[in-house]
């Protein structure tokens, strides 16, 4: 990670456009003194793409340049890529990392297409109109087959209300349609203020007249409109995804296509894209469009002249915006912040993966040292960790403008003396709406971040990649009986921390594992008499 802090910069840096730009981006970096080639379409041809890559600072692209580790090991002299739009799926994030090279995108230029997209896609389900345009151009005339229905009345179901999602409920409300959302971060004061009505997902598949989907492909999203959910809508209803492919079971959606249950669909993503073949084409109440959700001429035009900047800004002077792979702070801060960042994204991460129910807050303390550092950094950390497990796509950049546009409140302390036995100390609270989570944690000088607090419990934990968490009764027998189940199930032990409030009283344990877990092996554990609670981590 050190190799990320800016190096000298070169007098005139060199940048290369391997995708289709506008000219007028391509002219920020000619107005700031930066030697630029515009080579659309170089980005296709890879061996082409690996023999000149050594010659530039920067790489722009958009997403048909794919930016691989080995396309990496030929940029010798690479220090930022940017990705004119949000995805990065692209570019082997991890390899650039190593490599020192920053990794920047755009996350929030595409918000208002793709919202318009969505409500484009909800016109044209309920007037079936690409089937009466085809009709009418055929000289058939249907006037009585295409019988739509009105949107005004209707409730609309929006599965994710964040950035796009709360665009779409904007447009939506102004069109007099009743909107409900499903979003396990959308606080009760930021429903409020949107103008939504906060519901939990079997109340939204009951209730709305139309659904549309604004979540990211995550674990716990996909498939989230499974046969069983779809099930359980509203006879009738209709399915818009303007989101991610793999958000919808689409064998399970045909089926219900064909039995009438769902009365439409449209969508403009799929599992499988470039979409060749798909389980609902063909079927006449279903509309689609190639992952369209994003091109406009104003979207395209704002994200290019967006990436042009930033690149340009690094290049010239170090300053780091919008990079998916580290924060935004200087040159001379990175030493000493560096493992404090990596403190705080881990005890987020710790809490987040613990919590399922909705966020209302995250409070952050710094005490000690640490207090008189830059702490935005390490405050975007945590509320990255805390966020990711449910939002994969969060990076330290976005993390504190989707906490603030779900309502989520970032609290930051510091108290620069008080830090106990400790130079430094990070706590870090999640308040969510079933109860509040903490943890705490220390730098030592060999520069490894560690926990040394879990409710309020001591214990002394170093972080491995595969942890569990225990939560137990202090009683004889306890630490004999894990090792025996997981000794059994041919899991080793790596570090096993441990601490209690009071001799007899509550526990905790902070355990390292060389191999995941199964589901079985935890229940086993859960099973021992003074455990109360068995979690797998990983970081």
């Amino acid at each position: 990670m050190s190799k990320l802090i800016p190096a000298p910069i070169p007098a005139k840096p060199r940048v290369l456009v391997s995708d289709a730009l506008s000219e007028a981006a391509v002219q920020i970096f000619r107005d700031r003194s930066i030697e630029v080639d515009f080579q659309p379409g170089l980005g296709k041809d890879k061996e082409a793409l690996a023999a000149v890559i050594g010659r530039y600072d920067g790489l722009a692209i958009r997403s048909a340049t794919k930016v691989t580790g080995k396309l990496l090991g030929q940029a010798t002299r690479l220090k930022a890529i940017g990705r004119a739009g949000i995805g990065v799926d692209n570019v082997d994030v991890p390899a650039a990392t190593a490599k020192g090279v920053i990794v920047m995108n755009t996350p929030f230029g595409n918000s208002i297409t793709t919202a318009e997209h969505a409500i484009a896609l909800m016109f044209a389900l309920a007037r079936q109109i690409p089937a009466a345009d085809a009709s009418t151009q055929a000289g058939k005339w249907e006037k009585n087959r295409f019988m739509g229905v009105e949107l005004t009345g209707k409730t609309l179901g929006v599965i994710g209300c964040g950035n796009v999602g709360a665009v779409v409920a904007d447009r939506a409300i102004g069109l007099k349609l009743k909107v409900i959302a499903y979003d396990p971060f959308l606080t009760p004061e930021r429903a409020v203020e949107i103008g939504v009505d906060k519901v939990e997902l079997d109340e939204l598949l009951a209730r709305a007249d139309i659904i549309t989907l604004h979540v990211p492909l995550t674990d716990k999203t996909r498939n989230i409109l499974s046969a069983g959910n779809l099930a359980r809508t509203k006879r009738g209803v209709r399915i818009i995804n303007c989101a991610r492919g793999g958000l919808v079971d689409e064998a399970a959606l045909r089926a219900a296509l064909d039995s009438g249950h769902v009365a439409g669909a449209a969508l403009d993503v799929f599992v499988t894209e470039p979409a060749i073949e798909n389980p609902l084409f063909g079927h006449p109440n279903v509309i689609c469009t190639p992952h369209l959700g994003a091109s406009t001429s104003e979207a395209q035009e704002n994200v290019a002249l967006q990436v042009a900047e930033q690149m340009a800004d690094y290049l010239l002077t170090g300053a780091i915006t919008n990079a998916v792979n580290f924060p935004s702070i200087s040159a001379e801060e990175a030493p000493r912040l560096k493992p404090f960042v990596a403190l705080c994204e881990k005890l987020g991460s710790f809490l987040g993966q613990l919590t399922e129910a909705p966020i209302k807050g995250i409070r952050i303390t710094y005490e000690g040292a640490v207090a008189a550092m830059n702490t935005r950094a390490l405050t975007s950390a945590a509320v990255t960790g805390a966020l990711r497990p449910i939002l994969q796509e969060v990076n330290m950049v976005s993390a504190p403008v989707i906490a603030r546009d779900r309502g989520i409140v970032v609290d930051e302390i510091k108290r620069e003396g008080g830090a106990s036995d400790y130079e430094s100390v990070v706590r870090i609270a999640v308040e969510a709406e079933d109860m509040t989570r903490d943890a705490a944690g220390t730098v030592f000088n060999d520069g490894k971040p560690r926990v040394i607090e879990i409710r309020g419990i001591n214990i002394d934990a170093p972080f491995a990649p595969l942890m569990l968490y225990v939560r137990n009764h202090d009683r004889p027998g306890f630490v004999g009986r894990f090792g025996s189940v997981l000794g059994d199930a041919g899991v080793n032990l790596g570090t096993f921390a441990m601490g209690r409030e009071s001799k007899g009283g509550a526990a905790v344990a902070f355990v390292s594992v060389d191999a995941e877990v199964s589901p079985e092996v935890l229940r086993a554990i859960e099973a021992i008499p003074q455990v109360k609670r068995v979690r797998p981590v990983r970081f």
